[in-house]
């Protein structure tokens, strides 16, 4: 029964796909007593919001690691090998996830058929409106989509709280130590200048640094921000030679276990988030 019900599911996920390029809908099996793996934060955080009690998530990524850092112990292949869905961003996030999922009973890459920017890496999730894409496609998976459709619901009214906390600044540019935010400055009318690129712990060239130096103090920024789960050190490099304040701006790749203890989620990180570029920006 179980190799039939995941079947079931793969099947409703390739329907699923179909049809959501058409803009129909599906009829769903039922997924009670699913298990499911996520591949970090942002997945899980929207598999447990839409599965409820009737599904079982495990993050892999543990609280306050690094996702893009996440080596898999044998313990974990073997659970991503015997899971009935294995939730993950292709395109080399997160290379030895991708490889162990390719290999289970339910890969499922939530980026598939997704129009990404090319430089943007995987970080869809800090542009709440393609995150509410990704909810309704796992609502449709989880045979959850009036769970989903009130989380897509409190997402975009988080897009239309940026839409109108970032509308009126003094600027537009913003540092960050690595390129996450790619997608959250184009849905906003932002622009980033990263000192690292998509990888949090890349360490830029000598020259390169000294490139974005010159960029940041032409951008007329006033703040560098750093991240929770990376190392700040380049980035505070960076405000020194250009005399600008560090603050911190949370990717959400993960949360921290004093963040889960406070109660914190997506949502009050992102809005956080928001208060922190008002401040950097000048916003009104």
């Amino acid at each position: 029964m179980r190799l039939l019900l995941i079947a079931t599911v793969l099947a409703a996920l390739a329907a699923t796909i179909t049809v959501a390029g058409c803009g129909g809908t599906a009829e769903e099996p039922s997924t009670v007593g699913l298990d499911v793996v996520a591949a970090f934060y942002p997945l899980a955080f929207a598999a447990e919001e839409i599965g409820g009690e009737d599904v079982s998530v495990l993050d892999l990524t543990p609280p306050g690691v690094e996702p893009h850092d996440l080596e898999l112990a044998p313990d974990d292949v073997n659970r991503i090998e015997d899971a009935d869905l294995v939730l993950y961003l292709g395109g080399g996030f997160q290379p030895a996830v991708e490889q162990a999922a390719l290999r289970s009973r339910g890969p499922v890459d939530l980026l598939e058929g997704f129009d990404l920017q090319a430089d943007g890496g995987p970080h869809v999730w800090l542009d709440p409106a393609r995150y509410a894409e990704i909810v309704e496609r796992l609502g449709r998976l989880l045979d959850g989509n009036d769970a989903a459709e009130d989380l897509a619901g409190r997402l975009r009214d988080l897009d239309a709280e940026f839409e109108n906390g970032l509308a009126d600044c003094e600027r537009r540019v913003f540092v960050t130590s690595h390129a996450a935010f790619g997608y959250l400055a184009d849905r906003y009318g932002l622009e980033e200048v990263s000192v690292a690129g998509i990888e949090p712990e890349a360490e830029p060239a000598p020259a390169d640094l000294a490139d974005v130096v010159d960029r940041v103090r032409a951008s007329g920024a006033t703040t560098v921000f750093v991240e929770p789960l990376a190392s700040p050190a380049i980035a505070e490099t960076v405000a020194r030679e250009a005399d600008i304040d560090v603050q911190t701006l949370d990717p959400l790749e993960g949360l921290t276990e004093e963040q889960l203890a406070a109660g914190e989620d997506y949502f009050s990180v992102m809005r956080a988030n928001l208060a922190a570029l008002r401040e950097a920006l000048g916003c009104r």
